[in-house]
């Protein structure tokens, strides 16, 4: 992957490629940053810009036989260590080493813009979470203590290194207090308080931020030929995450039905219609479980942004004009008298219809509810 194929976060390109130029490359880096906002993808770009033998000052040449072999994933010294999990393939020990196959396929078809959760779906581990056991740290030290194959430099890429367990990362800290010359780790991470300080102590920090909106935008229209308002309004709900601004892109329809659907719920509620409200929630039963949670989620995240606006702070506000709009008109009727009572009425009612409740009686118990809490001073 080159520079070029990031989506936004030029500040942070500059300062990886001046480390390359001015000979400055940390032996050990940690790249810490939200979901989404291009972790992998960088540090991807970045490998390839440093073992590129024909990179210019501003990117990798993207055509040689080493940049084409980093496209693929497939350099020699180039090596990974992912989280993991027993699946119907693997069904013990599992280890970096046996998935890489499926590594490669998924982030390239991802572009590098990857998350767990898509991970551990498309290795199928059902309920598992991965993690990164102590296979995995020696098979990273022993390929390691090898020479170069091709480049100067070995790169190791410790994706979502926060999975770590206590042994993996104990068994890493020796090498990354003496590594072997001209190796280069990369630590990618979203919580740094999961990880470990001995492990964040012995790591330079590379700081991403989120993305900003008109990044997300401008990538939107190039990559999936959307016009200027669809991008802009799944770029102002996706708080810096490409991953939430695709699916968002992606859900397009469905997000307009939950403004819709809430919206016009909420009314119902402030003019007391009862009987409106029992029709309504009957018409709610035919969309299914699945868009049922999503509209309460989405209420959920109409009430968080409230108190947004109740703080003077509707600039960090990201939605779309016309819910912003909205929002801001119903933010006045949450206040500290009523907001506990309708956040938990919206959580239980997400649990029910997790656990298969009715989901007429549902939405008609906490329309009815909010009749009195948005009246509550």
């Amino acid at each position: 992957m080159q520079f070029k194929e990031v989506i936004g976060q030029s500040a942070v390109k500059q300062r990886l490629i001046a480390s390359v130029r001015e000979n400055h490359v940390s032996h050990a880096q940690l790249f810490l940053g939200p979901a989404g906002c291009g972790k992998l993808p960088l540090a991807l770009a970045y490998a390839q810009y440093i073992l590129c033998p024909n990179r210019t000052e501003t990117d990798s040449c993207g055509v040689c036989p080493t940049c084409q072999k980093i496209q693929k994933l497939v350099h020699p010294d180039l090596h990974f260590v992912v989280p993991t999990a027993t699946t119907k393939k693997i069904k013990s020990n599992p280890e970096s080493d046996l998935f890489m196959e499926e590594w490669r396929e998924y982030v390239i078809q991802n572009q590098g813009y990857v998350d767990t959760s898509s991970w551990y779906t498309f290795l199928d581990v059902e309920n598992k979470q991965g993690y990164m056991s102590v296979r995995d740290a020696a098979s990273l030290l022993r390929k390691l203590s090898m020479k170069s194959y091709e480049g100067e430099y070995k790169i190791a890429v410790i994706w979502m290194a926060e999975k770590m367990r206590t042994d993996t990362a104990n068994k890493l800290l020796k090498l990354l207090e003496e590594p072997p010359e001209k190796t280069v780790f990369l630590l990618i991470a979203e919580d740094q308080e999961e990880l470990l300080a001995t492990i964040k102590s012995r790591t330079a920090l590379v700081k991403i931020p989120a993305l900003d909106t008109a990044s997300i935008e401008a990538a939107l229209q190039q990559r999936y030929g959307c016009d200027s308002q669809q991008a802009h309004d799944a770029a102002m709900v996706s708080e810096g995450n490409w991953l939430t601004a695709c699916q968002s892109f992606k859900d397009f329809e469905d997000h307009k039905f939950f403004f819709a659907t809430f919206q016009q719920w909420m009314r119902l509620c402030f003019r007391a219609a009862y009987s409106e409200i029992i029709d309504f929630s009957a018409n709610l039963k035919s969309i299914g479980r699945e868009k049922q949670k999503e509209l309460l989620e989405y209420g959920l995240r109409i009430i968080r942004n409230s108190l947004l606006f109740n703080n003077n702070l509707a600039e960090i506000v990201m939605l779309p004009e016309d819910e912003k709009t909205f929002n801001s008109k119903f933010a006045p009727f949450i206040n500290p008298a009523n907001l506990a009572q309708i956040a938990e009425l919206f959580d239980e009612a997400i649990r029910h219809i997790e656990r298969n409740g009715n989901a007429q009686i549902v939405f008609t118990d906490v329309g009815f509810k909010m009749v009195g809490l948005l009246k509550k001073k």
